[in-house]
């Protein structure tokens, strides 16, 4: 919950991050930082009559929190793989910081985080070596870890409340902190853009609320964007900029109090999703 402080339009929460309201960091409005995604007129189908995508434009500036929604079979997966550069679109254009997805030169300045259901149950390294391995994005593989990498690892486990489990196997873990061990991967590359699939669908609320906390952080004090994929918002609604509908095509794309306003409520659960869309999609 926020608490409001005395700067106007501020507010800071129980992990001590301060919160700019909704379209205000400063670093939506710099314009002099170029876009960590575009997608421009992209269309793409597994047959060629039944379209997956059809002509989507999608951006995401740079400091900015952008969640993508839809029923399942909308298309989020398949776009993600294309902004990913897992998948080349039919037609139209994709660019991760200016560049080609499968031509990107600097990978650390990606993070992903795919769904992981039952995936954390196969590995056997202890929490801080799974989030040392996602700093190698910066070190590089053959790179020495040093004091500062040492402590971007430290804090990264920190910032999902993994301190205590640090030297637990991550498939000792419960689902929920496995999640959260993976987004610490993802962290301890301090990417610019995250990128995340259903990343709380079946996790605890406490979980939830640390996710929360990490990515608010990742916003605040690092200036980095994020893509959000999920079904489910209500950890997140009151620090999301804009929110993207998504059924092949864009049905959607605005502020949460836009689309709060036409009567859609952002707590649900995945199996109300068809349900509350119903008026936009």
């Amino acid at each position: 919950m926020l608490v409001t402080i005395s700067s106007p339009g501020a507010a800071v929460d129980a992990t001590g991050y301060r919160s700019h309201p909704v379209g205000t960091r400063p670093e939506i409005a710099s314009a002099s930082r170029p876009r960590p995604l575009t997608l421009e007129g992209v269309s793409f189908s597994y047959r060629s009559d039944v379209p997956v995508l059809d002509h989507v434009d999608l951006h995401v500036a740079a400091g900015e929190f952008v969640a993508l929604v839809g029923p399942n079979g909308s298309g989020k997966s398949t776009l993600l793989r294309i902004a990913l550069g897992l998948l080349r679109p039919d037609e139209g254009e994709v660019r991760l910081f200016g560049e080609h997805p499968e031509q990107l030169s600097q990978r650390g300045r990606l993070g992903y985080v795919p769904q992981r259901p039952g995936a954390g149950e196969a590995v056997s390294v202890t929490v801080e070596d799974l989030v040392r391995s996602g700093r190698l994005a910066r070190v590089g593989w053959r790179g020495r870890m040093r004091a500062p990498d040492r402590e971007v690892v430290r804090h990264a486990i920190a910032a999902v409340g993994l301190d205590d489990q640090r030297d637990r196997r991550v498939r000792e873990l419960s689902g929920g902190q496995q999640q959260r061990a993976f987004i610490a991967r993802a962290l301890a590359a301090e990417p610019e853009l995250f990128v995340l699939d259903e990343p709380v669908a079946g996790v605890d609320v406490e979980s939830q609320m640390l996710f929360r906390a990490s990515l608010v952080h990742l916003l605040e004090h690092h200036q980095a964007s994020v893509l959000l994929v999920s079904h489910e918002l209500g950890a997140v609604a009151d620090d999301l900029d804009r929110i993207i509908v998504l059924k092949s095509s864009i049905r959607f794309d605005g502020t949460p109090d836009e689309l709060s306003s036409s009567g859609v409520a952002l707590g649900v659960h995945r199996a109300d999703l068809p349900l509350w869309l119903e008026g936009v999609v």
